[in-house]
């Protein structure tokens, strides 16, 4: 017969892989949000490596924008987009690493939120 102490253990194993999937679907979901990127601006949204996941676009604006692998804005150059933001309204998922951070430059009259991990 299994003692208590692995029957615990058992359980805390349980609960450990549980907690484990949920935070992946959080990550892969976004767990962050940068709301109101508005007209044609350039935007640190995060200075670290991370998972841009959802682009949502609220106003789709005259032109498209551009999303970069950056941890800054001065190193947001076309050699790091990592994707273009279409001038449609609607929610795109990308679910894309990204090794630096995140820069988004939205295009001329666009309202933008993205969500990220």
């Amino acid at each position: 017969m299994a003692s208590l102490d692995d029957l615990l253990t058992a359980t805390k194993n349980v609960v450990t892989a549980l907690n484990s999937e949920a935070q992946t679907t959080i990550n892969l979901a976004g767990a962050r949000n940068s709301l109101s990127l508005a007209g044609a601006t350039t935007k640190l949204v995060s200075d670290v490596p991370g998972r841009v996941c959802v682009v949502s676009i609220i106003v789709a604006g005259s032109s498209t924008g551009t999303i970069y692998d950056a941890s800054n804005t001065a190193t947001a150059t076309s050699a790091r987009a990592i994707a273009t933001i279409p001038n449609t309204v609607g929610v795109f998922t990308l679910n894309f690493p990204v090794a630096y951070g995140i820069v988004v430059t939205t295009g001329t009259g666009m309202t933008a939120a993205i969500s990220y991990s």
